[in-house]
């Protein structure tokens, strides 16, 4: 019988400082009506200072670790997703796993931005079908708020980002039953790296800071929001098809289609373009804003929950973000 993974554990962590359009109509030139119109997002959440994706995501594997009925002691490799560490190096998932106290386990960072998640998901997977490990810890966890620009020049990227983490555990099954994550599929297009960016640390640079990189505040997020989103629109609906047909699946088959929370118009779009039922669309962005590579395992775990995934469901994961990199993921549930 093949080996196949399963998610046996969800968890999310949220912190508790809720920041509303309101809030940032006070310190930026911008309103409440404008953000919504754009984005769908009402309230997001930040860390407090002196707390990092780390933290989150530590708090977010142990609510996975409790619903998967599993000690850190039983986990044997930690993979971690983010594009904020808490620090250049070394990566979250080592801090985890000393900080959870799993011992001298392996542990690495994936670096696919929105979509490290499913990235995350899909080496995971791999390595479970090969044997290699049994029970691996699946963290997305990022700090946003503490690196972006909130003069009204940075509004547009500001306004988005929100802090957030989500986990799960991946286990093997052999029981032929089906349920199961039945693939992961990965792209990137380096081409347009730049469209959306963060120049600064750099390698390049030498010395690494400069009067130059603080005057021109290269050390915040770029984005030309609209090439992200024109491309963004396209990818997803292609990668869930990518999903559907390599399992031979058609959309109708489709309980749960849950999307980077980017932007609600963006879910909203990829959802017409694949001509699912928007009430099939998972969609929390309006209270969380976007999280990167926390946004999906966030909703999942909500969704999972609140009682909303019953057993043979059909749920498919899709994101979009920096690199270009894009990714979609198959599961019965």
């Amino acid at each position: 019988m093949s080996i196949r993974t399963v998610i046996t554990g969800t968890g999310r962590y949220l912190p508790p400082k809720v920041v509303s359009n309101f809030d940032l109509e006070k310190i930026m030139n911008t309103t409440d009506d404008w953000i919504v119109q754009r984005s769908g997002i009402r309230t997001r959440r930040y860390a407090e200072d002196g707390v990092g994706s780390m933290t989150l995501g530590l708090e977010a594997a142990k609510a996975a670790l409790e619903d998967a009925r599993c000690a850190p002691a039983d986990i044997d490799f930690i993979i971690a997703a983010t594009l904020s560490p808490d620090h250049y190096f070394p990566g979250i998932g080592v801090e985890i796993q000393a900080a959870l106290g799993c011992g001298p386990i392996g542990a690495l960072d994936v670096r696919a931005q929105c979509s490290g998640f499913i990235y995350a998901l899909s080496v995971a997977d791999q390595f479970i079908r090969a044997g290699t490990y049994k029970k691996i810890l699946v963290v997305a966890s990022e700090v946003q708020s503490h690196n972006l620009d909130y003069s009204d020049a940075g509004r547009d990227m500001a306004v988005l980002f929100g802090d957030g983490a989500g986990a799960v555990v991946c286990e093997p099954s052999t029981d032929g039953s089906g349920h199961a994550l039945l693939s992961t599929h990965l792209f990137g297009d380096g081409r347009f790296s730049k469209i959306l960016s963060l120049d600064v640390p750099s390698s390049k640079k030498n010395p690494t800071y400069t009067p130059e990189i603080f005057d021109q505040k290269l050390y915040y997020p770029r984005m030309d929001g609209k090439r992200v989103f024109i491309n963004a629109v396209e990818r997803m609906p292609e990668a869930v098809r990518t999903a559907l047909t390599a399992n031979g699946l058609a959309i109708d088959d489709v309980r749960w289609l849950i999307p980077h929370q980017a932007n609600d118009r963006i879910s909203l779009m990829v959802a017409q373009n694949l001509k699912i039922p928007v009430e099939k669309v998972v969609r929390n962005i309006e209270k969380y804003g976007n999280t990167t590579a926390a946004s999906i395992p966030i909703a999942l775990d909500e969704t999972v929950k609140a009682g909303l995934l019953k057993a043979d469901d059909i749920v498919i994961l899709t994101a979009f973000g920096s690199g270009f990199t894009w990714a979609s993921a198959a599961l019965r549930w």
